[in-house]
């Protein structure tokens, strides 16, 4: 059974940083792609990152690159969004997904976490 669990968030100033974490169980690390995507009030669900196998390769949203940095810990199952700069339109529940390499659907969901950024 594959589970992920979200932590980190909270309420933070424009430009500061932040550190969210997700823990993950059921998948193994040289199969799997994980990922953060963003839901913001009356907004669809967003794409933000994704890193996939041994950390390699990644890819950002065009509105996060530069300022935040998405990373893991084979070691502790567990992946991070590092969140720099920090801006008002950054406020969003942001969950964890995981996907096996092959497949192109996010299949696995966190519950998500609570950024908000004030101004």
């Amino acid at each position: 059974q594959v589970q992920l669990v979200e932590s980190g968030g909270g309420l933070v100033q424009a430009g500061d940083s932040l550190r969210l974490s997700c823990a993950f169980s059921g998948l193994t690390v040289s199969s799997a792609a994980m990922g953060w995507f963003r839901q913001a009030p009356g907004k669809e669900r967003e794409f933000v990152a994704q890193i996939i196998g041994g950390a390699t390769f990644t890819t950002y949203a065009d509105s996060v690159k530069g300022r935040f940095t998405i990373s893991r810990d084979n070691a502790k199952n567990t992946v991070y969004l590092h969140m720099n700069s920090l801006n008002p339109e950054d406020t969003a529940v942001y969950y964890c997904a995981g996907r096996l390499k092959l497949v192109s659907s996010w299949n696995y969901w966190g519950r998500g976490t609570q950024v908000t950024v004030s101004s």
